[in-house]
């Protein structure tokens, strides 16, 4: 664990925090790279991005804070005290995406098409993300000897890799994006039997799993409307 890489003065670097800036710079400059090939707009793209990104990271926080309210109810002033880690996608999925489909909504973007452009990249960024995780010593296995943090970077990896697969030859429109949440929620269905931080709560799942088999269901539906249509 490195919870902090290094100090600058009175200033502290928390890995964790680091990580996710490295993921957002990463994540946005092959975004803007691939919308400039679409010849779609930059600074739109952009706008949507960032804002999608603070919806998602305060969304993220929320359904945290909401997870272990006990805690933060006695510990109030931790909650914004995001170096120390503490975000649940489920929460950023929900707020940020809503954020962002209102974007484009409002700049009269094509929604689909611009989904499908950004998620992989999106799976790109919790990729590097994870790796902070590991560094901070949240999201942690049962044992030293499972590492779920590495496992999900290495998953997302892999899916992204897989959605740029799939970017390659035309697809319908919605179907990266469907299929990066139908991976996704595999994806986290798997991790979470191996993860300590989160209990079961429904005949030996946890709430994650529960969230990730409802998101599976939504997602094969849609796709299946998709390749229907």
């Amino acid at each position: 664990m490195y919870p902090v890489i290094c100090k600058i003065g009175p200033f502290q670097v928390y890995s964790y925090g680091l990580m996710l800036v490295l993921a957002f710079i990463a994540a946005t400059s092959l975004v803007l790279a691939e919308a400039k090939r679409q010849k779609l707009d930059h600074e739109a793209i952009f706008n949507f991005l960032f804002t999608a990104l603070v919806c998602g990271i305060i969304g993220s926080r929320l359904f945290y804070v909401l997870e272990h309210l006990g805690y933060y109810v006695k510990n109030p002033l931790e909650i914004i005290m995001l170096q120390q880690g503490g975000l649940s996608w489920f929460g950023g999925l929900m707020l940020g995406s809503s954020a962002g489909i209102w974007y484009l909504k409002k700049k009269k973007l094509p929604i689909y098409r611009t989904l499908d452009l950004i998620v992989p990249y999106l799976a790109l960024a919790q990729s590097i993300g994870r790796i902070g995780c590991l560094l901070n010593g949240c999201c942690y296995g049962r044992t030293p000897f499972l590492p779920t943090q590495m496992y999900a970077s290495l998953a997302l990896l892999a899916i992204y890799i897989i959605l740029r697969m799939m970017q390659a030859s035309p697809k319908p429109q919605g179907t990266i994006f469907f299929s990066y949440l139908l991976l996704y929620s595999i994806k986290r269905f798997t991790i979470e039997f191996w993860r300590e931080d989160n209990p079961a709560v429904f005949y030996g799942l946890s709430l994650f799993q529960l969230l990730s088999i409802v998101l599976f269901v939504l997602a094969a539906a849609k796709l299946c409307l998709i390749k229907k249509k």
